[in-house]
């Protein structure tokens, strides 16, 4: 009968030192672990207060856009009168009575 290859003369494994090896790997990952747990916990606090900021900022936006919009309206309102007042003027200069202005009107 043919032997067979290699030795047999293989050192039997240490069950002791694999076991001290997996659970100083488990004090590892569960060191990596609490680590990242608390950068996930400051990232979430940061994203709070950076959220918080732009509601408030987008709050500030929006007021001010309605001051623009009032401001615009005003200076709108402002050129209708002065156009409607330079009508008023020439029509007047024209000779038309402000009876006949205001039948014109109607």
């Amino acid at each position: 009968m043919p032997r067979t290859k290699g030795s047999k003369n293989r050192p039997k494994s240490d069950i002791a030192s694999q076991i001290t090896e997996k659970q100083t790997q488990i004090t590892t990952l569960n060191d990596e672990i609490a680590s990242i747990t608390a950068n996930i916990n400051d990232l979430k606090a940061t994203l709070k207060e950076k959220r918080s900021e732009l509601k408030s900022a987008e709050k500030e936006v929006a007021k001010l856009e309605a001051k623009k919009t009032k401001a615009d309206q005003k200076a709108a309102e402002e050129a209708k009168k002065t156009e409607a007042e330079a009508v008023l003027k020439k029509l007047l200069a024209g000779g038309m009575s402000a009876d006949e202005i205001l039948e014109k009107l109607k």
